[in-house]
């Protein structure tokens, strides 16, 4: 891929959707963008288990579940598991990591399931896993860490 292939790509030079129909888009849509379908199974202290169908929305050009979808919802789940154990906030992240293992498809049911490693005062560290809920196959594991804002001693 050539320079200017990349220029292209990056600009979209209007092959996807208009600037005005992407500026238009409601300010923080992403999370419902990459919740939409996301189903929760389980809840309890430290833990949460999700389920969803792969939906098109969220495939890359290889036609499988984007990395970038992945590693949302390993923020967006991450983030939920840490109030399971009465923190009341979630933070900011400071860092969050994906091995990406296999492939998700359209239509695939998937299995998303957050833990919390440690919450202290000041730092969260969650784990999230990604299974084919049919054969149980890792699809990915992400680790999210979040600074707790710290409340003021004044």
């Amino acid at each position: 891929m050539g320079l200017d292939s990349v220029k292209k790509y990056l600009q979209q030079d209007g092959n996807r959707l208009s600037g005005d129909v992407i500026d238009g888009m409601p300010p923080k849509f992403i999370e419902p963008f990459i919740m939409q379908g996301l189903h929760l199974d389980l809840v309890e202290a430290g833990r949460i288990v999700c389920s969803m169908k792969v939906p098109p929305r969220l495939l890359n050009t290889g036609n499988f579940l984007h990395g970038g979808a992945t590693a949302a919802l390993v923020d967006v789940v991450g983030s939920a598991v840490i109030c399971t154990v009465g923190t009341f906030h979630t933070g900011v992240s400071v860092e969050i990591s994906v091995s990406y293992l296999d492939s998700a498809y359209v239509g695939e049911e998937i299995e998303i399931e957050a833990k919390t490693l440690r919450v202290g005062k000041a730092i969260a560290v969650v784990t999230v896993e990604f299974r084919k809920k049919q054969s149980g196959k890792i699809i990915a594991q992400g680790r999210h860490t979040k600074y707790l804002a710290v409340a003021s001693k004044i």
